[in-house]
């Protein structure tokens, strides 16, 4: 792996707080994602199943983490499957996870190879009422592709069908929103490398360049810091591009007096990081972008202030559109009128703000919790307010990663130009 080792204290620390909510002579079983195809024989760059690098730590395909904390050989209550290595697979993919590497990252003493994994996983079973299994239960999960574990889920099923089956991501997501330390530390490097690329960008940024060779500044400093490269696909929308919520064509070239908004994070040791600046391209912000500005950060700093342990998203999402709504009126595009009479469902301020604040952020950019869990000491937030004015060909989002703490919130993107003026200054030193 590119990034630092990240320690096996995490993991240990996940699986115990995980066998701490099972239901007694329970297993769990995890399974890797598959590497997806392409087209003819090329295939996708992997990525690890969440759960599994949550609990394990472990990096690599074709691997199955099995829990079973009440079976009674000690060297069975926790086991690893892994892909055994050989000569020809050295040659053509490289190195494989060593039994004894796997250990050290994981803290699993006990790892066996793949072909051993059935007559294993009876032996558990006779010792075991409940199966725990997952499934991807994210509330804006679409996807048609059956998954590695999918296919598993349904061989238990029809090879299992008297055992207790039992959902593992209630449990699994409610672990997953409180952040142990180290991991606020590993999101912490990717908010930093995400600094280091945003500088670099700010001081390379001027009319002309096309939104593409910006994407390619973002990379090559991510990359060269040891991230694998972007948390997320990223938008660069210069102009209206910005008014489009989800613009990663990235492709046209910025234009003198026109606005940039950087939608980028990098990953780090599979944590992310998730930020969005809005630039101006020439350097200078226009009277019109500054109020605009302006108002977008202003909600951005009220929205931060109600991230405290004991709210929640519809609450929190509901008094930010109070205050959108002031700043609205303030820029003269919508009316108290307006306010008055919008539809509940729908308000007013929803015709140039029509996303959510903030949400989960962790080993997944939109990080697995129902939005109604309290906040909590520990959870990490995005907070990111925007305005997107398509008729004046502007869109402004600003966006930040907060920490909850017991008292407030820890800013990870702390560092990160912010403010109008710093942007300008840096912008304007080349």
């Amino acid at each position: 792996m590119r990034y630092e080792a990240i320690g096996k204290d995490l993991f240990i620390k996940n699986r115990e707080k995980l066998k701490a909510r099972l239901k007694p002579n329970s297993v769990v079983v995890i399974c890797s994602n598959d590497v997806m195809p392409t087209n003819a024989d090329g295939t996708m760059a992997f990525r690890q199943n969440s759960n599994m690098l949550y609990l394990s730590g472990i990096d690599q395909e074709e691997s199955v983490l099995v829990i079973a904390p009440d079976f009674p050989d000690p060297k069975l209550k926790e086991v690893l499957f892994l892909r055994e290595t050989n000569d020809h697979i050295a040659v053509w993919e490289g190195h494989k996870y060593t039994q004894e590497e796997a250990t050290e990252t994981s803290g699993i003493r006990t790892v066996i190879w793949n072909d051993k994994f059935e007559n294993t996983f009876n032996t558990i079973l006779a010792e075991t009422e409940h199966i725990y299994l997952y499934n991807n239960e994210h509330i804006r999960n679409a996807t048609e592709v059956e998954t590695r574990t999918d296919r598993f889920t349904k061989w238990c099923h029809a090879k299992y069908p008297n055992y207790e089956f039992e959902r593992l991501a209630p449990i699994i997501y409610d672990l997953r929103t409180v952040k142990e330390p180290r991991e606020i530390e590993l999101m912490q490097v990717a908010c930093d490398i995400t600094d280091a690329a945003f500088r670099r960008v700010l001081k390379y940024i001027q009319p002309g360049v096309w939104e593409y060779e910006v994407e390619a500044e973002f990379l090559h400093e991510f990359i060269r810091n040891k991230s694998k490269g972007f948390a997320y696909t990223p938008i660069i929308g210069g102009g209206a591009n910005a008014c489009v919520l989800h613009y990663v064509e990235n492709k046209d070239q910025l234009r003198d007096g026109d606005l940039l908004l950087l939608d980028v994070g990098a990953e780090y040791a599979n944590y992310n990081a998730d930020m969005t600046r809005t630039i101006p391209v020439n350097g200078r912000f226009t009277k019109r972008q500054r109020e605009v500005y302006d108002a977008v950060l202003r909600v951005k700093k009220a929205a931060t202030a109600m991230l405290r342990p004991g709210n929640n998203i519809p609450a929190y999402h509901k008094e930010v559109g109070k205050i959108m709504s002031s700043e609205l009126i303030g820029l003269g595009l919508i009316s108290k009128t307006d306010v008055a009479n919008e539809n509940p469902e729908w308000p007013a301020y929803k015709k140039y703000f029509m996303h959510g604040t903030s949400h989960h952020i962790g080993l997944d950019v939109h990080d697995v919790a129902s939005i109604y869990t309290e906040f909590k000491e520990g959870m990490v937030f995005t907070v990111e307010p925007g305005i997107y004015i398509p008729e004046e060909g502007m869109g402004i989002r600003l966006e930040d990663d907060e920490v909850i703490t017991k008292d407030g919130t820890f800013n990870l993107m702390r560092n990160i130009p912010l403010e109008a003026e710093e942007i300008e200054d840096i912008m304007n030193s080349k």
